[in-house]
């Protein structure tokens, strides 16, 4: 009799565990649909559409937010034309295709106002629509002088939120974004900057720590890579989070036995001894234009070099050769994979390195460095 009641048991507990599974995935169902007739509502409205305002990241905003802005306009056929878009740094051109219209937040707030009001929000993420995003959609509102409908960014971090947390695959990210090259502006006079160079932004991040290890190893290798070409680092000078860009000065460089340093050694070459071709690209940047002036760089560079996030997911789309920095991967979630796999999307005969394979091709090369971090 037991020998029976123990085989029906596991049955029954099979049955149960997909019925909750069931109903687990209708739940999540019904968030995704629930946000994409948010999105029909807002989009439908026939008003003017302002896409934003992106307070976020700029990662996310490269990685995930213009993209997801893509799948709209091709999804619900928007006219970019009673589209603005609203962001700051100057990066008009990352939504070419997307809105007619840019309004620059930095126009409207100064960086100090909007780093305080940012850390009121209590989170990086624009998981909803804080009092500060209030204010800034009510400014613009003012300027365009007519009513206004709203695409917030709140909206796509539902939608994405699932997949980040594992209950939707990459499928699903593919089925809600489209990946295209980025056009870069011109806002410097391009005969500032040197015939060949590689474009260097290293910042502080969980993935690459700010130690004094980490620090004088990227010295030493900023300093290494001078000797072979000319650098120009993205240092813009503005601190708005966490994410602070690393300021370098002589090398002071550690022992060669430094896990970190050998690592970069291995990954880019390098000897010993800056030649002098360390270019500051911080005296063309101000507030208004960072994001869009270090784009235009990175766009004209041999190669591009930093840590892994930021504008490192940018500089593929702009068709340079890439290398990201990291130490610790478990802090880059899923977005490895999603810029690898829009690397194969976009760009035709892609090379990567990392991950669980590697594709060869003619193109962009697309190199993921992971350094052992220092003991």
């Amino acid at each position: 009799m037991s020998g029976l009641v123990t085989a029906l048991k596991r049955p029954v507990r099979d049955v149960l565990r997909h019925r909750a599974e069931l109903r687990e995935q209708r739940q999540w169902s019904r968030v995704a649909w629930q946000v994409e007739r948010e999105i029909e509502n807002a989009v439908t409205g026939g008003r003017t559409l302002v896409v934003g305002p992106w307070l976020s990241e700029v990662g996310y905003e490269a990685l995930y937010w213009v993209p997801f802005l893509r799948w709209v306009t091709e999804a619900f056929r928007l006219d970019p034309s009673r589209v603005v878009a609203v962001s700051r740094g100057g990066v008009a051109s990352w939504y070419d295709g997307i809105a007619g219209r840019y309004i620059e937040i930095w126009e409207e707030i100064d960086p100090a106002e909007f780093a305080r009001r940012s850390a009121e929000r209590g989170a990086t993420k624009q998981l909803e629509i804080s009092e500060f995003d209030r204010d800034v959609i009510a400014a613009v509102e003012r300027r365009i002088g007519t009513p206004i409908d709203v695409l917030h960014p709140s909206l796509m971090y539902r939608l994405f939120s699932l997949f980040w947390s594992g209950h939707r695959p990459l499928s699903f990210l593919d089925a809600h974004t489209r990946f295209e090259p980025v056009v870069p502006p011109r806002i410097i006079d391009t005969s500032r900057l040197p015939r060949e160079y590689v474009a260097v932004k290293f910042y502080a991040a969980r993935s690459l720590p700010d130690t004094p290890e980490i620090r004088r190893t990227l010295a030493w290798f900023v300093d290494s890579l001078a000797e072979r070409t000319n650098v120009v680092l993205l240092d813009p000078g503005l601190v708005l989070d966490e994410h602070a860009d690393y300021a370098f000065g002589p090398a002071n460089a550690p022992s060669n036995s430094t896990p970190l340093r050998r690592g970069l050694a291995e990954a880019f070459g390098g000897g010993g001894g800056s030649s002098g071709r360390i270019i500051s690209a911080k005296p063309w940047m101000t507030p208004a234009n960072n994001l869009g002036v270090q784009t235009q760089i990175i766009a004209g560079a041999q190669a591009f070099i930093g840590t892994c996030g930021s504008v490192a997911w940018l500089a593929p789309m702009l068709g340079v050769n890439t290398s990201a920095v990291y130490v610790d991967p478990k802090w880059l979630h899923a977005h490895l994979g999603v810029e690898l796999r829009a690397c194969r999307q976009w760009i035709r005969g892609t090379t990567v390195e990392g991950g669980r394979g590697r594709e060869k091709g003619l193109g962009v090369r697309r190199k993921w460095k992971r350094v052992r971090r220092p003991k």
